[in-house]
């Protein structure tokens, strides 16, 4: 057994023998198996990989890369490599340390570690809360501490210069653990930390109708971690209500985003020579930081207005809407279109009732007019019939009866006054025809008032009836 001290600690290693067996020295080693329990420390390991290196194998096999031989040298090293040790993580971390990039202006800027990975919460990442972060935090802490470390690992190397620069990776790394949960514990520090971190701002544009929830759903997942509203409603699927739709959408619209943009900060006020250019690159950060913000909220609109544009719940209620509209305006023009007709079916009832009243109204003239003839003609009759029957009175001159008495009878009485006349007439002779003629006289004198006051009127040798009378019957 061997024995080294170093910082006050005794480790003891083990050594091959000087034994030979069949011509061949004898090695003894730990027979450690790997360990993938990662909140164990590998002290097995750490001793074997001591061992190793005291004896100089592992820098033998490093050497030699190519020697594909079966030898102890080999078999140790391919334990060395399973062995989940700081170093490997600690190498890719001091080469991201000192590595540049350049923002959108082209200035070169200093790359920020991964706060989360150091904490193992890259999975979680702006999901983690404090309790996790604060948990993380404490079993990192315990696990890489330079206190814990630095015994084992600074005897793995030989120099005191290796040993010192193994000591200050570790001093470092624990820094950076301290750094990130620093960072992370503090709202506005976590919060440009969260804005600068790798994120996906692809907006979809075009996607078929089955296909919307698939696409659009994980764009406004990913794009929900930048409300300042924690309660960001979901999207649904095709049987959410469209009253949940349209506050679904009324949401986004009016989207509150905390993103930073530190990146857009083209100026370190600390380089500033002088309080007004200090002030100058104040307001030329300010100017390209609120520019960032429009762009962001241009894109946050952009995705929301293609969202709008494609979601089927949307598109089938403006179809069932644009049918209601098509449905009213086909209403409206089949009422204006009934109104029109029933107006022409008016009119063309009109028309046909005025000719229908001209039609009658010309019958009943010509019915009158006929009637006219006839009363003329049979007045006419009656007069020739009087004249007759007073023919032998006018030539015996009876009782003073004289042609002109006769024909004034003619002229005042109607046609049915002279008819009651001539019928009184006949079959009388002499004295008695002449005294029927002149008593006639006062008779047909008392019918003509009798007549006047029933409404008939004599005009023109013709019997009419007085508006009054004709109103009457």
């Amino acid at each position: 057994m061997q024995s080294l001290r170093s910082n006050s600690v005794v480790i003891k290693l083990l050594t091959y023998s000087n034994e030979l067996s069949e011509g061949k020295p004898l090695y003894v080693s730990s027979n450690s198996l790997p360990v993938k329990a990662f909140n164990r420390e590998p002290a097995g390991h750490a001793f074997h990989s001591a061992a190793l290196k005291l004896r100089g194998c592992t820098k033998k096999v490093v050497e030699d890369k190519e020697d594909t031989s079966d030898s102890p040298k080999k078999v140790a090293n391919n334990d060395v490599e399973d062995i989940p040790s700081y170093e490997t993580y600690k190498n890719s971390s001091s080469s991201n340390k000192g590595k540049k990039k350049k923002n959108k202006s082209g200035k070169e800027v200093k790359e920020q570690h991964d706060h989360y990975a150091l904490l193992g919460l890259a999975s979680l990442r702006y999901l983690a809360t404090e309790d996790q972060i604060r948990k993380s935090y404490r079993d990192a802490a315990l696990k890489h501490h330079p206190d814990k470390l630095a015994a084992a690992l600074l005897l793995t190397e030989e120099s005191e210069e290796a040993k010192e620069a193994k000591k200050e990776a570790i001093e470092s790394h624990f820094k950076l653990i301290q750094e990130a949960y620093e960072v992370l514990m503090d709202k506005t520090k976590r919060r440009i930390f969260d804005s600068t971190d790798e994120f996906d701002d692809e907006v979809p544009s075009e996607c078929a109708p089955k296909d919307f929830f698939k696409v659009f759903g994980p764009a406004f997942k990913r794009n929900a971690r930048w409300s300042v509203n924690t309660r960001v409603p979901d999207l649904g699927d095709e049987n959410t209500p469209v009253k949940e739709v349209d506050s679904y959408y009324n949401f986004w619209y009016a989207f509150k985003s905390w993103r930073e943009f530190p990146e857009e900060e083209e100026h370190d006020l600390e380089e500033a020579e002088s309080r007004e250019e200090k002030r100058w690159m104040e307001r030329e950060n300010a100017r390209k930081t609120q520019k960032a913000r429009k762009e962001e909220y241009a894109r946050i609109r952009t995705l929301v207005d293609n969202a709008y544009k494609k979601d089927p719940r949307i598109v089938k209620r403006k179809e069932e809407e644009k049918a209601k509209k098509q449905a009213k305006k086909d209403e409206k023009v089949m009422a204006k279109k009934k109104l029109e007709e029933e107006a022409a079916a008016a009119i063309e009832e009109e028309k046909r009732r005025k000719e229908e009243e001209a039609k009658l109204a010309a019958e009943a003239a010509q019915q009158q007019k006929k009637n006219k003839e006839k009363e003329k003609k049979l007045r006419s009759k009656e007069r020739s019939r009087l004249r007759t029957l007073s023919a032998p009175v006018l030539s015996q001159r009876l009782l003073g009866i004289s042609v002109a008495y006769v024909e004034d009878l003619c002229m005042s009485l109607n046609t049915e006054q002279l008819r009651k006349l001539c019928d009184k007439m006949e079959n009388k002779e002499g004295m008695k025809l002449a005294k029927v003629l002149k008593n006639d006289e006062t008779e047909s004198e008392e019918e003509v008032v009798e007549a006047k006051q029933n409404g008939h009127v004599e005009a023109n040798g013709f019997a009419t009836q007085s508006p009054r009378a004709a109103a009457m019957v």
